[in-house]
């Protein structure tokens, strides 16, 4: 098992160390060869997707990791993440990799002074923590997207097939479970 991080810009080292805890080899993606890479999965970090999105477009890796995910590369995506899955967004003409059937609102939650931390639930895993930075928000999933996890009214985790989403950031601090869960559900799932 090899899971691709991808490192242009974010928070790319922290998943690793999640992954690495878990005694899971990742590899980073910087430049299109590295797309020759063998790897099961696919990491989307947080960050900045205006950055992240410029940047696949730039270096010729945007269309290849797309046919990637469509062919059913797993691939679990946090912030900035999600917004690069959106087959929308509500605040910005600008599509990305668009492989997920929602539309997301960009930094939903306001400025960087408005992060926030909390606890909630995402599936059956009770008390998980949640960053918000900037967070985006999933304001609409089309059928066959399940809704993993809420935050006042909000959503904030969803699966569709093999593509995991969310607006916060599960990779800040120790706890695994969000990592184990894309590991037994989405890579294990068929």
């Amino acid at each position: 098992m090899r899971i691709a991080v991808l490192a242009l810009q974010g928070d790319f080292a922290e998943h690793e160390a999640i992954f690495g805890r878990l005694g899971v080899a990742t590899c980073q993606l910087r430049q299109k060869q590295d797309l020759q890479q063998d790897f099961d999965a696919l990491v989307l970090p947080g960050g900045e997707s205006t950055v992240q999105g410029k940047l696949l477009r730039e270096l010729d890796m945007l269309h290849k990791l797309r046919q990637r995910i469509l062919a059913g590369l797993p691939v679990m995506a946090t912030c900035a993440g999600t917004i690069l899955l959106a087959q929308q967004l509500l605040d910005d003409p600008t599509v990305h990799l668009g492989t997920m059937g929602i539309s997301v609102r960009r930094n939903a939650y306001g400025r960087q002074v408005s992060s926030f931390g909390t606890c909630g639930t995402f599936g059956s895993i009770e008390n998980v923590p949640m960053r918000f930075i900037r967070a985006p928000q999933i304001e609409f999933c089309v059928p066959g997207v399940e809704v993993l996890s809420e935050h006042d009214g909000r959503i904030t985790a969803v699966r569709q097939g093999r593509q995991l989403a969310m607006t916060f950031h599960p990779e800040l601090g120790t706890d695994c479970r969000i990592a184990e869960y894309f590991l037994n559900e989405i890579i294990g799932a068929k």
